[in-house]
């Protein structure tokens, strides 16, 4: 696998379809070089259906097997199997944000660890969420931004950039969901590495069933909260 400076990880179950769709918005809008990661739980998924037509793209493809089963464990087989410089979390029925993800990048060549895509800041939406789930992200997010040392307003988005170095310094500890995401920035901002945002668009899915298990991974996400805010309040350095 040749060396990039940027790659681009997107779980995938069975959306064959959408990321052909996907693909063709990133050949025509992406200009720095990249490789996309498609990361996937069963050697049946419908993607590969697609195979041939994903090979013909004018950027590199790989097709990352998922050891275990869900999006957390996908992802982090992704950032191992990957050598790039940075990498992004894309979701894949995404067809809004690819236009930002030039923008992403450099930021990071400006020094940032993560770049968040932040639907909370000004320039950035989130639309037709279900109330308790808008409730649970809103309020972290909120209370993050304002009372911690957490320097973004949307703190539990899966959507964002993480360096190199701070995937190779940190070892991830979550085991559910999009809890990473959330672990990840508490702790780079416990290192005090640069985290920057901006602005994203997101709209709940019109098709399929949302993958996003409230309660199932609340407890995961709690404990990442209150790590983020043990930084700022009970000076805790050490990650």
């Amino acid at each position: 696998m040749n060396k990039v400076p940027l790659e681009i990880i997107i779980p995938v179950f069975n959306e064959g379809e959408k990321v052909l769709k996907l693909m063709e918005h990133f050949q025509k809008n992406i200009k720095n070089n990249f490789r996309v990661l498609f990361c996937y739980d069963l050697d049946n998924d419908n993607i590969f259906q697609y195979k041939d037509q994903l090979n013909g793209f004018n950027f590199e493809i790989s097709f990352i097997k998922n050891p275990s089963r869900g999006p957390c464990s996908a992802i982090k087989e992704g950032f191992k199997s990957g050598n790039s410089d940075c990498v992004i979390v894309y979701p894949a029925d995404d067809f809004i944000n690819f236009n930002i993800l030039d923008e992403m990048y450099n930021e990071f060549i400006n020094g940032s660890h993560i770049v968040a895509a932040s639907r909370f800041m000004k320039g950035g939406s989130m639309k037709g969420c279900p109330l308790i789930k808008s409730i649970l992200v809103r309020s972290a997010s909120f209370t993050l931004y304002y009372f911690s040392s957490i320097p973004i307003r949307d703190a539990s988005n899966g959507f964002r950039l993480f360096s190199r170095q701070l995937l190779n310094e940190v070892k991830i500890e979550s085991k559910v969901g999009f809890a990473y995401s959330l672990e990840l920035l508490a702790k780079c901002n416990r290192l005090k590495y640069k985290i920057s945002e901006i602005p994203a668009q997101w709209e709940e899915r019109s098709e399929g069933s949302s993958r996003f298990k409230v309660f199932k991974w609340l407890p995961q996400y709690l404990k990442w909260y209150i790590y983020g805010l043990s930084t700022t309040w009970l000076k805790r350095g050490k990650i």
